[in-house]
């Protein structure tokens, strides 16, 4: 059996401590996030969204497309939350993630990865706007001007909720 000599306490300082660089992604909710920044992309119209999105479904066990117009912008922004806190993260990881249940009758449910094509296209239209670029090991990692933008929007949606939070404390 392997022993282990106790290093004492944590300093507080260490897992308590605020980190001084500002709002960060991580620091908020992250279905507020994405909606931000999906209405942030929307509104750039810089994002190229291609001409299927209206007809295709985003995976083989779905049954129909998905219902708001602005899916592909809300998977957009989805996918560079994922980049962000995970770099180098591939196409096939993400179809993973993004995968569910195959309803198949009477038979057992099995897991189903998600579209490719859909991943793919919304991780090349953030390329396009210099938000994440190629891994060299593989996969993508976040640009700098992507770190910029995931931040800004994070601020932006930490100071809209403070005070929201302080007059339901009232």
């Amino acid at each position: 059996m392997a022993t282990y000599q106790s290093l004492g306490p944590i300093p507080e300082h260490i897992y308590k401590e605020k980190h001084v660089g500002g709002t960060t992604l991580k620091d908020v909710d992250s279905q507020l996030w994405v909606a931000e920044f999906a209405a942030f992309l929307k509104k750039s119209g810089k994002l190229t969204v291609p001409a299927w999105t209206d007809i295709v479904k985003t995976a083989t066990f779905k049954e129909l497309p998905p219902q708001s117009p602005d899916w592909y912008y809300i998977r957009t922004a989805a996918l560079l939350r994922r980049v962000y806190l995970r770099q180098g993260v591939g196409t096939g990881a993400l179809r993973k993630v993004y995968g569910g249940r195959k309803n198949r009758g009477s038979a057992p449910s099995h897991h189903r990865k998600a579209s490719a094509s859909v991943i793919r296209k919304a991780l090349m239209g953030l390329e396009e706007l210099k938000m994440i670029a190629k891994h060299p090991d593989g996969g993508r990692m976040i640009t700098s001007q992507g770190r910029k933008d995931a931040d800004r929007i994070a601020a932006q949606v930490m100071s809209s909720r403070q005070p929201q939070a302080a007059a339901q404390e009232e």
